[in-house]
C-alpha cells in the first residue's frame, strides 16, 4: 500500500479505512468459519438465485405441513383414548349387567341399574369431549358438542319407549330409537351431518377420518346402557325378575357389540398411522431440502481459515504500519 506522498490527516485517514475494511472481512470469515455457509450468498450463486429461492419456498412449505400433521395426530390422539375409555367402561359394565341378571335381590338390582346411568352420564360426556377447542365427534361442527346433556337422552328415550311392556321390548325399541335418524340423532345430536373436514397432512396428501356420536357401534352400545339405565324406573312399571331380565338382556347386547366400537378404534389407528408416515415422509424430504441448500452454500471450512489467517496478519501489518508512521519525527532526521 503506497501511502507516500501523502499528508497527516490524508494518510491518518487512509489506515483508518483500510483498518475497517480488513476488520469486515475478518468478521465475515469468522462468521463463515462458524457457521460453515457463506456470507455473499449472490457471489456463490453468481446472481441465480431460483434454485435457492425453490429449495426455500418447499422447506417453509413442509415446515407448515409439519404443524398440520402435529394438529392431526393430536386430534385422532384424542379421539383414540376417548373410544379406548368407552370401549372400557362398556366392557366392564356389560359383566355387571349380565352377574345382575342372575340376581334376584332387589337392592342390588337398583345399584346396577344406578351405576348405568352413571355409566351413561360419562359415556356422553366422552363423546362430548374436544381438544384444543374442538369438538371430537360432532362432524364438521367442531365448535359444538356432539351431544346433548344425558339427562334430556334419557327423558326422550323414556317417552319414545313408553309403549313397550316387556324387557325385550324395551331393548328392542331403544336400540330402534336410537338407530333412527328421526330419534336420537334428531332429538340428541347436536353435530354436523357433514364428516370433519379432510386433514392436509402435505402437498399430495389428505387424510379423510369420519368417527361420529352417531356412528351404529357407538349409538347401539349407548341404546344398551341407557336402557338399563331406566331398568328401575317406576314409569315401566317392572318387577324386579323383569328388571334383572332387562339388565341381563342389555349387558349382553353390549357385549355382542363390543366389535363395533372396536373398529371405530381400528379406523382411528390407521388415521393415526398415516399421519405418522406422512410426518416421516415430510421431514425427510425437508432433510434433504436443507442438505441441498447447505451444500450450495456451504464455506470451505479450509479455505476460509486461510483467508482468515491471512487478513489477521495484514491487521497486524497494518498496525504495525499505523504505529512506525505514528512515532516518525523530524527530530530523527536532524
Amino acid at each position: 500500500m503506497n501511502i507516500s506522498g501523502m499528508g497527516d490527516l490524508a494518510q491518518g485517514y487512509s489506515l483508518r479505512q483500510r483498518t475497517v475494511g480488513i476488520r469486515e472481512e475478518i468478521e465475515r470469515l469468522t462468521a463463515e468459519l462458524t457457521s460453515g455457509q457463506v456470507s455473499d450468498v449472490k457471489s456463490v450463486l453468481r446472481g441465480n438465485l431460483s434454485f435457492l429461492t425453490d429449495v426455500e419456498r418447499r422447506s417453509a412449505v413442509l415446515d407448515s405441513y409439519s404443524v398440520a400433521t402435529t394438529e392431526a395426530d393430536t386430534f385422532t390422539s384424542a379421539m383414540q383414548l376417548a373410544l379406548t375409555n368407552f370401549s372400557d367402561v362398556t366392557e366392564d359394565l356389560s359383566g355387571t349387567l349380565i352377574s345382575a341378571g342372575s340376581s334376584s335381590l332387589g337392592a342390588d338390582v337398583l345399584d346396577v341399574a344406578s351405576d348405568a346411568r352413571a355409566a351413561f352420564s360419562g359415556l356422553v360426556g366422552t363423546l362430548n369431549g374436544n381438544v384444543a377447542g374442538r369438538s371430537l365427534f360432532a362432524g364438521n361442527a367442531t365448535a359444538t358438542r356432539a351431544l346433548v346433556d344425558p339427562e334430556t337422552i334419557l327423558a326422550d328415550l323414556s317417552a319414545a319407549i313408553a309403549g313397550a311392556t316387556t324387557p325385550a321390548d324395551m331393548v328392542t325399541q331403544a336400540q330402534a330409537w336410537f338407530a333412527d335418524p328421526l330419534g336420537f340423532e334428531a332429538s340428541a345430536y347436536q353435530g354436523s351431518a357433514d364428516p370433519l373436514s379432510d386433514f392436509q397432512l402435505s402437498p399430495e396428501e389428505r387424510l379423510s377420518l369420519d368417527v361420529r356420536a352417531t356412528d351404529p357401534g357407538l349409538t347401539s352400545a349407548l341404546a344398551n346402557v341407557a336402557v338399563a339405565a331406566l331398568a328401575a324406573d317406576p314409569a315401566f312399571g317392572l318387577g324386579i325378575q323383569e328388571q334383572s331380565q332387562l339388565l341381563s338382556q342389555a349387558g349382553q347386547e353390549l357385549l355382542l357389540g363390543a366389535d363395533a366400537v372396536t373398529a371405530g378404534q381400528a379406523l382411528v389407528g390407521l388415521a393415526q398411522g398415516q399421519i405418522e408416515k406422512a410426518s416421516v415422509r415430510n421431514a425427510a424430504t425437508l432433510t434433504s431440502l436443507n442438505l441441498a441448500k447447505n451444500a450450495m452454500l456451504e464455506a470451505d471450512p479450509y479455505e476460509t481459515a486461510t483467508k482468515l489467517e491471512e487478513a489477521q496478519f495484514q491487521l497486524q501489518s497494518l498496525y504495525s504500519v499505523t504505529v512506525r508512521t505514528s512515532q516518525l519525527s523530524l527530530l530523527n532526521y536532524l
